[in-house]
């Protein structure tokens, strides 16, 4: 029988043979609305895994709108030439969370491909620091994170920095309560076990960007398993 971590790598893989389809048909594209695109996912995702069910909402932002954070509802966006654009999307396998985000470049602009590279690298490094530890309170992780994000250069533009995952409905945040999730003011230890003494399971996302150029980007995956890098 395979231990949740298992079961949530493979949710996980599952998610990244998602987006190496979108890749590999050649969706991401000048023209599209955000809205398209978010729909082109959806039904690639019900063709190749017959998933229709998402623990959040899905979110394709594009352009200016890639400097707006998760809770935000910006207007429906055309992706542009040269544009860059970030999807997060959250399906559940088999009841089983997956939480991925990635960022694309239409076009060869450097600064655009350097943000990319270094949200993606600093995710990894972040990683490694995490694995570290042993005792961790979410709101030192989430300063971490921030010096590592003035270390790259740029600007934090999410909320928080992650929150935990597993099993479907996984544990809600209840009003005033921030404990599950990587945010400033949250003391607790993030590796205390959940109310049933079960290990509990985070996902990281990062979340950099540059306000005044108003372009940012976007990595997100399971902080405590073995990813891959696609």
């Amino acid at each position: 029988m395979k231990t949740a971590l298992e079961k949530l790598v493979d949710a996980e893989e599952k998610a990244l043979q998602l987006f190496q389809s979108i890749e590999a048909r050649k969706l991401i594209v000048a023209g599209k609305s955000e809205k398209q695109l978010s729909e082109e996912v959806f039904a690639l995702a019900f063709e190749l895994f017959d998933i229709e069910k998402y623990w959040h909402k899905r979110i394709v932002r594009a352009g200016t709108n890639t400097l707006r954070p998760y809770d935000d509802n910006p207007p429906n966006l055309i992706v542009k030439q040269d544009d860059i654009l970030f999807f997060d999307f959250g399906p559940v396998f088999e009841d089983w969370e997956a939480d991925i985000g990635r960022t694309y470049v239409i076009g060869n602009d450097p600064y655009k491909l350097k943000l990319k590279s270094d949200v993606e690298a600093a995710w990894y490094e972040i990683k490694a620091w995490f694995g570290e530890q042993t005792k961790l309170p979410a709101a030192e992780f989430y300063q971490h994170i921030m010096e590592v994000t003035r270390k790259y250069g740029w600007e934090y533009g999410g909320q928080l920095a992650g929150h935990l995952i597993g099993n479907f409905p996984h544990e809600k945040l209840e009003p005033g309560n921030h404990s599950l999730y990587v945010l400033p003011d949250n003391q607790n230890d993030m590796f205390l076990p959940d109310a049933q003494g079960n290990k509990r399971h985070w996902i990281l996302e990062i979340h950099f960007v540059d306000r005044e150029k108003q372009i940012g980007g976007f990595f997100e995956q399971l902080l405590t398993g073995n990813n891959k890098t696609s």
